[in-house]
Formats: C-alpha cells, structure tokens, sequence
C-alpha cells in the first residue's frame, strides 16, 4: 500500500456525501421506537414488529434491484436511492403535523428506507472500487468508519436533544435532509462514469436474483466471514429495541441518557478505525478480521445486568466501548477485504446479497427476540443474545491460514467450480 492518506478530490465529495448523511442518521438514532412508544403506544412487541418487518420487506424489495443495478452507472442509482428515502422520510414529521401519522406508515417507510440501504450500499461498493485506486481501499475504507463513529459522538445526544426541545419526528426532518445534501454531494463528485457492459440479456433472469449468494457460498474465503458477520450483526441489532424498551420504560432513563450510553462509546470506534490499518500492516488483514471478529463477541453478555442511575449508565458506556472498539477495527478491514475478494462484475450484486441476507437475518431475529422479550422479560432477552454471541467466533475461520491470500490488484477470484468472469 502506498503511503498517500489522499484518495483524491472526488473521493472527497463521496467521503463529505456519507459523512452528511451518517450525521443525519444519528441524529435519528431510536426515533422509530422511540415515536412508536411515546407517539403511538406500542409495547415491546409492536417496536420489533416495527424494525423485524421493515427491515424484512425491505430486503425482500431490494432483491430484484441487484441485477439491474449491476449494469448501470452506479451514480445515478447513488442520486436516486437518496432521494427516495428523503421523500418517504418527510412523510412521517408531515403526517405528524397534521395528526394522521399512524403505525402502518411508520411501517411502509421503514421498507422503503430499508430497500434504499441496501440499493445504496450495494451500488456504493462498485462505486468506491471503481473511484478509489486499490491500494487506497483500506484508507478510504477506514476514513468511512472513522466518520461512521464520529456522526455517531455527536448525533445521538444533538437528536436526544432535539427530541426534547422539539418533539419526536424532529431528527426524522433532519435524517430526511441529510439524504438530500448526500446525493448534492454525490453530483458533485462529477467525472466520467462509463457505462458498464453486459454479458447478459437486458431482461432480468429470475437465475440472476441468486448470482450474490452463490458467488459468496462458492468463495472458500468470503463464505465463513458472511456467516459470522450476518449471524453476529443479527443478534446484535435484534437486542437494540430490547435494550431501548429497558432502558427507556422499566429503567427510566430519559431519552438524552440513552443517546449518551451509545455516544461516548463511539470514540472506541474512532479510535478502532485509526488502528485498523496500521495493525492490518503489521499482521495481515486475515489474523486482524480473525481476531477481532473474536473479541468483539465477549462484550454485549454484560447487558443484561445494566440497573438504574449513573451506575447502569457507566456499565453500557463501558460495554459498549469495548463492543465498538473491537468493531472499528474489523468493519473496514473487512470491507477493504471483500471489495478485493470479488471481481468488478460481481460487487453490487455480491453486496446485495450480504445485505439482504443481513437484513433478513435482522428482522427474524428482532421479531423472535421481541416476541421473547415479551414473554421472558427484555432483560432475560438480552442476556440469552448476549450468550449466543459468545458462539459467533466460532463461524469464523478457526485458522487465519484457512483464508486464502488477497487477489492482486485487479484480479477477483471466481467461484471454485468456474473461472473467474470476465471483465468489462
């Protein structure tokens, strides 16, 4: 790798789109349960019913999109999936303004903004691969998360504030103009985008919705790292609305309090996102993904045991902190890792199938945990996720030498039983 620590100037534009639109997703943290609770009345259930079923038809809709979106300019798709979501945003602090917001909205909105994550996600891949050279992924990938963590220091307290001077649809307002200032960004990243080629008919095939996933399971080294990411990132969020109904109903904690528990934390990811590529220098992105896809499993156990006052705050903070850690270390490696994993003509469809698989992953956990949450208590919930992420290292490689070497620069592995694809 190269010693520049500059992608260049469109970069740049990317890099300032994602930063503005990160913010305005902080700024939002929890503003979906938290309106759920205070606005519409619902219980444990109802809130992940709320997040399992959006998230899952979401990802239900975003499926067909990966194949068209693969021969298109990435861009434009960037643009549109910006403007979407902006658009379904503004309907829920305008439906409350005029005192018609109801349930099902809030439910069809986070489809429609779930469908546009992984549309965006997805076509970002290809787009970052495509603008960014490739011995400056890691550098990009890792200025990503290091923004990631930042917006999430500042957002969730400026939202928890928000809330309380102006109500709960505020920072939805503020997350619906963040996706409209990215996609100003992502115009201005300007340059020649070429068209991508095509070695298939125009006409989506119903054989091409499964390329991801079998691209994915036919690779010896993304195959485990896609099992654990998507069955640790699973449990993980499906204890988030538990977490939220705990802290914020049975334990009393105000809504700036709660911001605060996941803000602080996040100067852990910061400083992951700063380690993670001079410890990937040192000992080699595969023993960096192993072990702290390892440790950062041993942290979230512990909140089950969070109780009222300062003294239950500063355990999250503190669990959090070494959650959040351990992740800003992995989440860039691994994304650097798998962008250099899959050929050019495989990304977005590759990157949908991830996601996709995430988000359903997510929902189906969220709606069992919510329904256990119900029955057995969020605490009890929250502990039982927290042992079976305890398990989650054991999907990953159990020798870094399992994992094959990175391609070169340029070249994308293909599936074991047939040469890679070519390349437009």
């Amino acid at each position: 790798m190269r010693s520049g620590q500059w992608p260049g100037r469109r970069f740049g534009w990317l890099w300032g789109a994602y930063g503005t639109s990160a913010l305005g997703t902080w700024l939002a943290f929890g503003a979906f349960p938290l309106i759920a609770v205070q606005v519409l009345h619902c219980g444990p259930a109802g809130v992940a019913a709320l997040s399992a079923a959006g998230a899952a038809v979401g990802a239900a809709v975003a499926v067909p999109l990966a194949p068209w979106v693969e021969f298109r300019r990435k861009r434009p798709v960037l643009i549109a999936m910006d403007l979407v979501r902006c658009a379904a945003l503004l309907s829920v602090p305008t439906a409350f303004a005029f005192g018609v917001l109801t349930y099902l909205q809030l439910l069809l909105v986070s489809v429609v903004v779930a469908a546009g994550d992984i549309t965006f996600r997805a076509a970002s891949g290809a787009y970052l691969k495509a603008l960014v050279p490739a011995e400056d992924l890691l550098v990009a990938n890792a200025r990503f998360e290091s923004t990631a963590w930042t917006t999430t220091i500042i957002g969730p307290p400026l939202g928890g504030a928000a809330i309380g001077l102006l109500g709960p649809v505020a920072t939805v307002a503020a997350d619906a103009v963040s996706y409209l200032l990215s996609a100003l960004g992502i115009c201005a990243t300007g340059g020649h985008e070429p068209q991508p080629g095509r070695r298939k008919a125009r006409r989506v095939r119903a054989g091409d919705l499964l390329d991801g996933w079998r691209y994915i399971l036919a690779d010896r080294a993304l195959r485990p790292l896609f099992f654990n990411t998507t069955v640790f990132n699973g449990l993980l969020m499906a204890a988030q609305p538990l977490l939220a109904v705990l802290m914020l109903g049975r334990l009393g904690f105000a809504p700036w309090q709660y911001g605060l528990a996941f803000a602080v934390p996040s100067i852990g990811g910061l400083l992951g996102a700063r380690l993670a590529r001079p410890l990937a220098a040192r000992f080699g992105p595969r023993r960096v993904l192993v072990a702290a896809g390892s440790l950062r499993a041993i942290w979230p156990v512990g909140l089950a045991f969070v109780g009222p006052g300062t003294g239950g705050l500063l355990l999250v903070v503190g669990l959090e902190f070494g959650l959040i850690l351990c992740c800003g270390v992995f989440n860039p490696v691994h994304a650097t890792y798998r962008l250099e994993r899959t050929a050019t003509d495989r990304i977005t469809r590759t990157l949908s199938a991830w996601a996709v698989t995430a988000k359903a992953s997510t929902a189906l956990l969220t709606a069992v945990w919510g329904v256990l949450g119900g029955l057995l208590g969020p605490r009890t919930a929250i502990g039982l996720l927290g042992l079976l992420l305890l398990a989650t290292p054991l999907l990953l490689p159990r020798r870094a030498a399992a994992l094959p070497c990175e391609p070169e620069p340029g070249s994308g592995p293909g599936p074991e039983s047939e040469p890679a694809p070519s390349r437009s």
